[in-house]
């Protein structure tokens, strides 16, 4: 998220990519044929990627993941990001560039999503700093960041019907919010603050209505009692998830994150997943060299 809020941009890469139809269709069977490097930029000429590949085009080591034309590398206290992905629609076009996170301080933390830990997540740098150069006009800039991963060794929509999550940079660190329901009815609710060393903190921070997406899924946010959290960005709307950007009050600080909201009872569906065809194609040909 630049400094002034005006671009945002996120890159994930997938062995085993959770949200491709492809994935799916094959049965899970083999995650590294279905990798990805799903980037999105959110505003002035905006553009989304998330080329489904084959596992010639993976390379992956202890600090290295390479996936297609693009790749991640951990070196020396840094994530270096490479770029080079085609637009899927209805905005074609190249992402092309650098990208590196530089965290402020690497946690240990992992927090399991269920009670077997068949899921966990992993914030390794919830608070970093981000310098952006992209080859396209004004998506050069710096700003404000996170490094995490989430791990699982089940389908999402086999454990979960749907969570919220939630990121937000305080003065002397950053608070990550985390509610799930899983299938089985339970719940987890996690609010935590993470220091500038990477410390974890507990965080009493109550939950609070936020208005529904375009595409009418419901979503919950987090602020002190009297305030009301505010989307300031749409940044990617899908029948079954929501990304945006949003402004709360945390701990009496105004405070302007990212949020996220999945709703896998509806990425069940397999309406859903012919849709998502279009913005998820296929290649296989691609080989790393």
């Amino acid at each position: 998220m630049s400094h002034d809020q005006s671009r945002a941009i996120s890159v994930i890469g997938f062995i085993g990519s959770v949200f491709s139809p492809w994935y799916a269709w094959s049965g899970r069977r083999d995650p590294a044929n279905h990798c990805c490097m799903n980037v999105a930029t959110y505003g002035p000429g905006g553009r989304f990627a998330m080329t489904d590949r084959g596992r010639q085009a993976l390379y992956n080591t202890s600090d290295t993941l390479r996936v297609g034309p693009s790749s991640m590398r951990w070196s020396n206290g840094v994530l270096e990001i490479e770029l080079d992905e085609k637009g899927s629609l209805p905005r074609l076009g190249r992402i092309k560039g650098r990208v590196t996170v530089t965290p402020l301080a690497v946690t240990e933390v992992e927090m399991p999503l269920t009670p077997d830990g068949a899921h966990v997540w992993r914030p390794f740098g919830p608070g970093a700093k981000i310098d952006v150069s992209l080859e396209a006009e004004g998506w050069q800039w710096q700003g404000d960041g996170y490094f995490d991963a989430n791990f699982g060794t089940r389908a999402l929509e086999q454990d979960f019907d749907r969570w919220s999550w939630a990121r937000f940079p305080l003065k002397d660190g950053a608070a990550c919010f985390y509610e799930v329901q899983r299938v089985d009815g339970s719940c987890l609710n996690k609010a935590v603050r993470f220091d500038d060393h990477g410390t974890v903190h507990a965080l009493e921070v109550p939950r609070a209505g936020l208005s529904r997406s375009l595409w009418w899924l419901e979503r919950s946010g987090w602020c002190d009692v009297g305030s009301n959290p505010k989307q300031v960005m749409r940044m990617l709307d899908a029948p079954f998830y929501d990304r945006s950007m949003i402004r709360t009050r945390i701990a009496g600080n105004m405070v302007t994150g990212v949020h996220e909201t999945l709703d896998l009872r509806r990425f069940r569906s397999r309406v859903i997943k012919a849709m998502l065809v279009v913005r998820v194609p296929r290649r296989v040909g691609w080989k790393v060299s």
